[in-house]
Formats: structure tokens, sequence, C-alpha cells
């Protein structure tokens, strides 16, 4: 399980949440939050993207409202499998499909 740093005592709220279902995968060493700034434009449900690959992972780009949080990985995974690790653990992703 990776370490998840808590740097800052605010967050996006359910970014935590989400990055400890994240950090449970093994080729992750550490995940950590960066300090929390604002955009002018408008993400209803928390998003996580990737930003770009750093010298020892990933940036990450966490979106809810107007509150905007980097999230910075260390990790040996590709950019495909992060990605696919994000939407398996994506809180706002139901499962089940509705049946019309």
């Amino acid at each position: 399980m990776a370490r998840l740093v808590q740097n800052h005592s605010t967050n996006i709220l359910g970014l935590i949440k989400w990055l400890n279902r994240i950090s449970r995968n093994p080729q992750i060493k550490t995940i950590t939050p960066g300090c929390l700034s604002h955009a002018n434009g408008i993400e209803e449900k928390l998003s996580l993207k990737i930003s770009r690959r750093t010298r020892t992972g990933f940036k990450l780009i966490a979106r809810k409202g107007k509150s905007v949080q980097e999230v910075y990985m260390v990790t040996t995974l590709e950019e495909k499998c992060i990605s696919a690790l994000i939407a398996k653990t994506n809180p706002y992703v139901s499962l089940k499909k509705k049946h019309f």
C-alpha cells in the first residue's frame, strides 16, 4: 500500500477517500496532494485527470466546483494503467447500468 502524504489541512471534499482507494495498488509508492487553488470553470463532480509525467511518476489534477488541487504520484506504472486505475476507483461511476 502506498503512503498518502497529507501536508495540507484542506483538501477537496472526497479526494482523500478516492486517493486511499488508488493507494492500494502495490506499484504506487507515494501520493501527495498539493495546495488548494481556484479556477474559473465549474466541475460539478469530483474529477481526477493526468496532467503530465514527472521524473518519478505523474502529476494529476483534481477538480470539484471551482476548486483545483494538484496531486503528485510516485509510481512505476504507465499512463494507461494510471488512467484505468482512476476510472476503476472513481466513486462517482456506478457499475450497475439502469435499464429503461
